[in-house]
């Protein structure tokens, strides 16, 4: 496993996290402790040591699963959580974005993860006005100067949200999160600009394209109730498969696993710091550890980044 310096936060976080969102329940399965913890199990055997959570990954449930894998030693942790929605029930959330419920949502994630800190508090998909808050903002940089948060981040959307990342230096924001793959190259038209411009941290998520990317699914692919995304229009999805497979023709490598390659190819970003899948078993954790030893140069950006 390879790692880097998160922005200018001084953090040193593996080149691949994990994400966890399907442990709120959204992803068409359940978790119970004993699989999360042999996931963070085969974490530590692999290197990752950056997590990504949410308040509304159902009701701070992922958060809760990943206290408890990590309580014995937190301190070799990197946790990043979020604050701006309250989970109601599946695809059920509401705003919440006052500045006391921001210091609300925290105090919460705390408990459900076990601890007195977490090292990024990332603003969740937030409108521009919400952001713009300077209350809002005050709220967060308070949270951080009690010692709770030691970094502020932003997971943007969408993902092309200029205008937020630009803000980042004023609102003492250090890390931006943001969708980014191989069929979604949206933020290389300014927002990863707009990131080493100010030294931010950057962290890919969906960089799997919610697992279209993952190898497993092929055109005609019909997702079962329950999965988010059984929700979304057919013809998009088929559609995007249809990519999927024009893009394991033409270029993936012989031998590779297209979940590794996939992730590899966004850590050639030089603006990218680390990609943040999702995985629903031990397997796939290793799966996706692998991209942090996969040498590969993107033909648009030839110097990898180390």
């Amino acid at each position: 496993m390879k790692y880097r310096t998160l922005g200018s936060t001084g953090l040193r976080v593996s080149v691949v996290g994990i994400g966890t969102w399907q442990f709120g329940g959204e992803w068409g399965k359940d978790f119970s402790q004993d699989e999360v913890n042999q996931m963070f199990d085969a974490c530590r055997q692999t290197g990752i040591n950056l997590i990504d959570t949410a308040e509304c990954y159902g009701d701070h449930l992922s958060e809760s699963l990943i206290g408890k894998a990590i309580e014995r030693d937190r301190d070799k942790w990197v946790v990043a959580t979020k604050i701006g929605h309250k989970f109601h029930g599946y695809m059920d959330r509401t705003d919440e974005r006052k500045p006391a419920d921001a210091m609300k949502q925290l105090e919460d994630s705390l408990k459900a993860l076990r601890t007195d800190h977490v090292d990024v508090l990332q603003y969740h998909s937030i409108r521009d006005s919400e952001f713009d808050n300077p209350e809002l903002q005050a709220a967060m940089i308070k949270l951080k100067q009690q010692g709770k948060v030691r970094h502020i981040g932003n997971s943007i959307s969408p993902n092309n949200n200029v205008h937020q990342t630009d803000g980042s230096t004023k609102a003492q924001v250090e890390v931006i999160q943001v969708i980014y793959n191989r069929i979604d190259r949206v933020p290389e038209q300014g927002v990863f600009q707009a990131c080493t411009r100010q030294n931010l941290g950057v962290l890919a998520r969906v960089p799997l394209a919610s697992g279209f990317l993952s190898g497993k699914y092929k055109p005609g692919t019909k997702f079962k109730e329950g999965d988010v995304r059984s929700s979304r229009d057919d013809a998009q999805i088929q559609e995007k498969l249809k990519e999927v497979e024009q893009i394991r023709k033409s270029e993936l490598p012989p031998g590779v696993n297209m979940a590794t390659w996939a992730l590899a190819w966004c850590l050639q970003h030089p603006a990218v710091t680390s990609v943040i899948p999702g995985c629903k078993n031990v397997e796939q954790v290793k799966t996706n550890a692998a991209a942090g030893d996969l040498d590969l140069v993107r033909s648009d950006h030839p110097q990898a980044v180390k």
